[in-house]
């Protein structure tokens, strides 16, 4: 069983590179994460965080980590889920363009992304450790 964390929060990355394989995102646009995770999905993994978790709308977030694991066949449930999050974030995107934030308010959605995505990981991965 292969577990993966996907994101683009280099606080997620510094915490958990050492106990899951880490898939870094170099961008700063939330639909850049979710094309990466479906990718992966395309590839046999199943998402067990749902790549839209949170109160933040994804046009007011830069960040997001999404957990995987490896499967033995495409998961349809994983590929429908992230396919319905991209096009809510594509129609959000166009309604209103994602915010460019100063350091801090990014600080700021770093920790609320690192916070959502920690129990997750937790309970799922590190456990079975």
């Amino acid at each position: 069983m292969e577990d993966i964390l996907i994101t683009n929060n280099i606080n997620v990355k510094e915490s958990y590179y050492e106990k899951i394989n880490v898939v870094m995102v170099e961008s700063l646009m939330l639909m850049d994460v979710l094309i990466e995770v479906r990718n992966h999905v395309h590839r046999n993994y199943k998402i067990l965080t749902h790549p839209l978790s949170g109160s933040v709308k994804p046009n007011e977030t830069p960040y997001k980590s999404v957990l995987l694991r490896r499967g033995s066949g495409l998961d349809f449930e994983s590929l429908s889920m992230i396919e319905n999050a991209i096009s809510v974030t594509e129609k959000l995107y166009l309604s209103k363009e994602p915010k460019k934030w100063d350091e801090n308010i990014l600080l700021d959605f770093r920790v609320i992304d690192y916070n959502l995505i920690s129990s997750g990981i937790e309970s799922m991965v590190i456990k079975k450790i």
